[in-house]
């Protein structure tokens, strides 16, 4: 007997809304101005998810849980800012550190961990519930840069969730910003807030006698969005995620190449999966360029927040559809190329006006290999199961492979068109990534 869909309005309830900001005042005059790779990704957000068993909250209340946020927010006045634009001729996007706040909710939920599992398991889109959907605009000044939300399970186990607008820095950034909730938490010092004197203001207006060069390949120009910073795929998109376990990484590594170079299990997993929509979409429409986003030497300097991410792009000059693993693979490890600069170039150009996409402009593939999820600790537990997703993708797509938190396995979040996710999963099947 086939179960009837699950309602995503009955798996929460009894959601609280209210706001926290700085402990301390900032300032009225404090801004922070977002560079030119930030404003590059404003039309894209960062969801995350942290589950957690019944230790690390249960028995709290709503105070004691939201008491540190406080000093926490004072390291990241930004977080709890809004945006302005420049009074002269650019418009350019700022933001004012008005101690304005991030939304913290509280939910509810009838269901245990264990259950929730489960339902994420069939339909991982119903884990949108445990994530504010919000985005900023249209009114710039109104609205929250970062939403918290707290869900409490039957079991006593929670969810503790993160909506963040992209342009405040990359999923690595988000990871040090969790992080540095749970030393809050656990009453260590913070250290002194973020330095924004060094945010300079940027130099507007393009120099004729600049040679700014090629166009990135990396990102796409999409329709002017104005204050409303939301951009919407041509056609419905849908996600889904699987993990990979370690023993099935070494069978790929063998198969690809077994007396050659070894590769990552970020490069093994990307290159099956390229491969695998490649044979979707057809001759006329494989992705013969995509683009890999991953952690650059930026992203370990300690307390900043940013995108300090590499983006880089990969051009194959063969069918993909129908080329050796291997090659792949060798092409993401050793023929891909950097595009950072020209991004920065492309915005300064366009004096941070126009409005582009990264994720799905290409198909994408983000390596978060590195990204210290599982590290943020409360009471001394630290989270069973981490989810990360993109929202503002283009319909080109975009593939995520994170550490999961036991015996090396990698988990995928996987967001396609929708019309090609049955397709995808057969096709993964075929290849023994999913059963």
């Amino acid at each position: 007997m086939v179960s009837p869909p699950m309602d995503s309005k009955t798996l929460i309830y009894d959601v609280k809304v209210s706001s926290i900001g700085p402990a301390d005042v900032t300032g009225s005059d404090l801004i922070y101005e977002p560079d030119n790779l930030d404003l590059a990704m404003k039309l894209h957000y960062l969801r995350g998810v942290y589950y957690f068993r019944s230790q690390a909250f249960d028995g709290l209340s709503t105070l004691v849980i939201k008491e540190p946020m406080f000093l926490w927010l004072n390291k990241y006045p930004m977080t709890c800012g809004r945006f302005r634009r420049s009074d002269d001729h650019s418009g350019r996007p700022y933001i004012k550190c008005n101690d304005c706040g991030v939304r913290f909710i509280e939910a509810k939920s009838d269901k245990t961990l264990d259950d929730w599992f489960q339902i994420k398991d069939k339909d991982v889109s119903l884990e949108k519930v445990l994530v504010p959907n919000q985005y900023i605009g249209p009114e710039l000044g109104f609205s929250p840069l970062v939403f918290v939300q707290l869900t409490k399970f039957k079991c006593g186990g929670t969810a503790l969730s993160l909506s963040w607008a992209h342009v405040l820095g990359d999923a690595f950034s988000v990871a040090k910003f969790m992080n540095s909730l749970g030393h809050a938490v656990a009453g260590h010092e913070l250290g002194e807030p973020v330095d924004l004197s060094k945010t300079l203001t940027k130099s507007i207006g393009t120099n004729s006698s600049t040679n700014f060069g090629d166009d990135p390949l990396s990102v796409k120009r999409v329709s002017p969005v104005g204050d409303n910073w939301v951009n919407t795929a041509k056609v419905q998109m849908e996600e889904f995620s699987f993990n990979i376990t370690p023993t099935l990484l070494k069978h790929l590594n063998s198969k690809f190449n077994p007396s050659g170079p070894q590769f990552s299990p970020f490069e093994l997993i990307s290159a099956v999966i390229w491969q695998c929509i490649a044979r979707i979409r057809g001759e006329e429409g494989q992705p013969n360029i995509v683009t890999i986003c991953k952690k650059s030497e930026g992203n370990k300097a300690s307390g900043a927040l940013g995108n300090k991410q590499l983006v880089s792009v990969v051009k194959a000059d063969i069918s993909v559809a129908s080329a050796n693993l291997g090659e792949l693979a060798s092409m993401m490890q050793n023929n891909a190329l950097e595009e950072n600069k020209k991004i920065d170039e492309a915005i300064e150009r366009e004096e941070a006006l126009a409005d582009f996409i990264l994720y799905g402009a290409n198909l994408t593939f983000v390596d978060l290999e590195g990204s210290p999820f599982y590290e943020v600790e409360f009471r001394g537990q630290k989270p069973e199961n981490v989810s990360y997703r993109i929202e503002g993708v283009g319909d080109q797509g975009v593939i995520l492979v994170h550490p999961a938190p036991k015996d090396e396995r990698r988990n995928i979040m996987v967001i396609l068109p929708e019309n090609e996710v049955t397709e995808l999963k057969s096709e993964l099947e075929r290849e023994g990534l999913i059963a």
